[in-house]
C-alpha cells in the first residue's frame, strides 16, 4: 500500500475521530456508535487492547517502530486527535445547538441511533435464542440507564479519576453515551467547565481514569466479539434500541428534575408525544423538521454503510 492511500486512510480515520468526539460531547449519543457504523470498531477495540506489558518488552526488544505497530499506532493516533480536537472546538457548538434548536438535533441522532441497529444486525450470521435473551438483556440496561437520576458528586481526583473510568467504558459501548453517565452523577458540569477553561490539574485525573478504563474493558469487548461475537453484537443491539428512550426529541420536565441546572438536557426530562409537547409547553413540536432531521441521519449511517462494505469488497447481505 502506497504511502498517499495510507495518508488518504488515516485523514479518514481523523474524520471518524471528529465524528465521534462530536458525539461524546454530547449526553445521550456514544461514539462507539459512530465508531461502528463507519467500520472501525473492531480495529479500535482490538488496537488498544494490545497496549499492555508485552508492549514495553517489545519496546525494549525490538524499538519504538516495532512496539508502534504492534499497537496499530498511527491508527490509534490519528483516531484520538481527531476526538480531542472535536472535543475541545465543538463543546460549545455541540451546546449551542442543543439548547437553540433541541427537538431538531435530538432527532437527528434518533435517526442516527435507529439506522447504527441495520450494519449490527447484518453482522450476526444466525439469530439462535441465546441471542434473543442478550438483545432483551440489552434493552433492559440501556433502559434502566435512562431512569437514572442525577446524583452530586464532589469533582475530588478520585472522583474524577473513577468518573473517568466509568465515563470511557460508556463511551466505547454503542448506544450508552459516556457522557450520560457522567451527567447522572452529577459531575458533567464539572469535567465540561475543566475542558471550556483548561484545568490541566483536573483534566489530567479524569484522563488517568479513562485511560485505565480504556485499557482493560476494550480487553474485555474485544475477547467478548472474537469469541462471542453473536451474543455480543445481539446485546450491542439492545444497547441501541434501549438508548432510543434517552435521544427522544420531545421531552418535558419532570417532578424530579425540578430546577435543576441545564435541566433542558434531554435525559433529565420525561418523553411525551408531541402533541401533548405543543399543549403543555405551548412550543411548536416541528414535526417536520424532526421527521427531515430524522431520515437525513438514516440516510448518512446508510450511505456510510454501503460506501464501506463497497470499500471492503463485501457483499452486504440483507
Amino acid at each position: 500500500m502506497s504511502e498517499k492511500i495510507l495518508n488518504s486512510r488515516y485523514w479518514g480515520i481523523a474524520a471518524r475521530g471528529l465524528a465521534m468526539g462530536a458525539a461524546d460531547v454530547v449526553p445521550g449519543v456514544s461514539g462507539g456508535t459512530i465508531a461502528f457504523i463507519t467500520g472501525i470498531y473492531q480495529e479500535l477495540l482490538d488496537s488498544i487492547s494490545r497496549i499492555g506489558p508485552r508492549t514495553v518488552t517489545t519496546l525494549f526488544r525490538d524499538g519504538i517502530a516495532a512496539a508502534w505497530r504492534e499497537i496499530n499506532g498511527s491508527f490509534l493516533l490519528a483516531l484520538f486527535t481527531g476526538i480531542l480536537i472535536s472535543i475541545f472546538s465543538l463543546a460549545k457548538l455541540i451546546s449551542h445547538l442543543l439548547e437553540h434548536y433541541p427537538i431538531v438535533v435530538w432527532s437527528f441522532f434518533f435517526g442516527l441511533i435507529l439506522a447504527s441497529v441495520v450494519p449490527i444486525v447484518r453482522r450476526i450470521p444466525r439469530w439462535s435464542w441465546h441471542c434473543w435473551l442478550a438483545l432483551a438483556v440489552g434493552i433492559a440496561l440501556a433502559i434502566l440507564v435512562s431512569e437514572m437520576r442525577p446524583r452530586e458528586v464532589s469533582a475530588t481526583p478520585y472522583a474524577l479519576f473513577f468518573s473517568g473510568a466509568l465515563a470511557i467504558c460508556a463511551m466505547i459501548l454503542p448506544g450508552i453515551s459516556g457522557s450520560f453517565i457522567l451527567l447522572m452523577i452529577g459531575i458533567y458540569p464539572r469535567v465540561i467547565a475543566a475542558v471550556h477553561e483548561l484545568q490541566f490539574g483536573a483534566l489530567g485525573w479524569f484522563a488517568a481514569g479513562a485511560a485505565t478504563g480504556l485499557l482493560l474493558f476494550s480487553r474485555l469487548l474485544s475477547w467478548l466479539m472474537h469469541r462471542f461475537p453473536a451474543l455480543t453484537l445481539s446485546f450491542l443491539v439492545g444497547i441501541l434500541l434501549g438508548s432510543l428512550k434517552i435521544v427522544w426529541p420531545w421531552k418535558l420536565a419532570s417532578d424530579t428534575t425540578g430546577d435543576l441546572p441545564g435541566n433542558k438536557l434531554a435525559p433529565m426530562l420525561s418523553n411525551v408525544l408531541p402533541d401533548h409537547f405543543t399543549l403543555v409547553s405551548g412550543q411548536p413540536s416541528y414535526v417536520l423538521g424532526a421527521a427531515v432531521s430524522a431520515c437525513a441521519a438514516v440516510v448518512l449511517v446508510l450511505g456510510v454503510e454501503w460506501l464501506h462494505w463497497r470499500h471492503s469488497g463485501k457483499v452486504v447481505q440483507g
